[in-house]
């Protein structure tokens, strides 16, 4: 066997499965890259921008990594003399396979665009996901998850499909929020007296809107208690620390007039047999 003949001939097939294979390495590598710091790029300009909702940002994000990262390997594929035509047909024909067996991961993505697009919940907003029992702060809404901070720090993870199906009450969107507390009192005690103290609380109470005008009456009778309810408006993003302050301060002003703390009270009647 002449190998010399061998060589020049398989040679340039040789010299340019190399060129090709580096050529094809380098353009990965740098594509690679490029579609990070485009995607960082995008998401730095996304979150200065007033525009754009910042729930959007890390979608966007990803579909800008992902389409280039697409191009990067349709373009490594040529490289080696690769059809991308034929490429995309077999690409099509895998898709269409692989979505009816990931059903439930097509619906993630169909409800994080849904999510985005119609925005029931955004970003930072305090929120009720009544099917799956949480409730928190949204972190994030990424294209399959979304992410929220439940009130005792621990993050939990949603799929998309299950937050659009469910009922959400979202605590945040409206700029103000209702309040409600209920005193309770003593039946022997001054009702009139009691919601006077009541309304020096709450005249002294900060954040408490002058519109709706703040309402104190008297809502209900129980067994040993009378419920005095205090209804006032707040803005949203003080609503529990006005609370907090209202639910000591009340309690502190009714102690001081002498006003005691009721405790469930039960009369029993003993009867005498007279025969005895």
């Amino acid at each position: 066997m002449d190998w010399v003949k061998m060589w020049e001939r398989y040679s340039p097939l040789v010299e340019d499965f190399v060129l090709n294979f580096f050529s094809a390495i380098i353009i990965f590598i740098i594509g690679w890259f490029i579609s990070k710091w485009v995607a960082r790029g995008i998401r730095r300009m996304a979150m200065k921008s007033s525009v754009i909702d910042n729930t959007a940002v890390p979608m966007i994000q990803a579909i800008v990594l992902w389409t280039i990262r697409i191009i990067v390997v349709m373009g490594v594929l040529t490289q080696f003399g690769i059809k991308t035509t034929s490429f995309i047909a077999a690409l099509g024909a895998a898709g269409l396979a692989i979505g009816l067996a990931l059903q439930g991961t097509l619906q993630n993505i169909a409800a994080g665009i849904m999510l985005i697009m119609l925005r029931p919940i955004r970003t930072g907003e305090s929120v009720d996901i009544i099917s799956a029992n949480v409730s928190g702060v949204v972190s994030e809404i990424s294209l399959f998850l979304t992410r929220i901070i439940k009130y005792d720090g621990i993050q939990v993870t949603i799929p998309n499909s299950v937050v659009w199906g469910s009922t959400i009450t979202n605590y945040s969107r409206n700029k103000n929020r209702r309040m409600d507390i209920l005193v309770t009192v003593s039946y022997g005690d001054d009702l009139n007296k009691a919601i006077q103290v009541l309304q020096e609380v709450v005249d002294k109470q900060d954040f408490i809107l002058d519109e709706p005008i703040p309402d104190i009456y008297v809502s209900e009778y129980r067994e040993s208690v009378v419920v005095i309810t205090i209804r006032l408006w707040t803005p949203a993003n003080v609503y529990w620390t006005v609370n907090a302050a209202l639910m000591k301060k009340v309690r502190i002003a009714l102690e001081e007039q002498h006003f005691q703390l009721p405790v469930p009270a039960r009369i029993s009647k003993n009867t005498v047999d007279a025969t005895v």
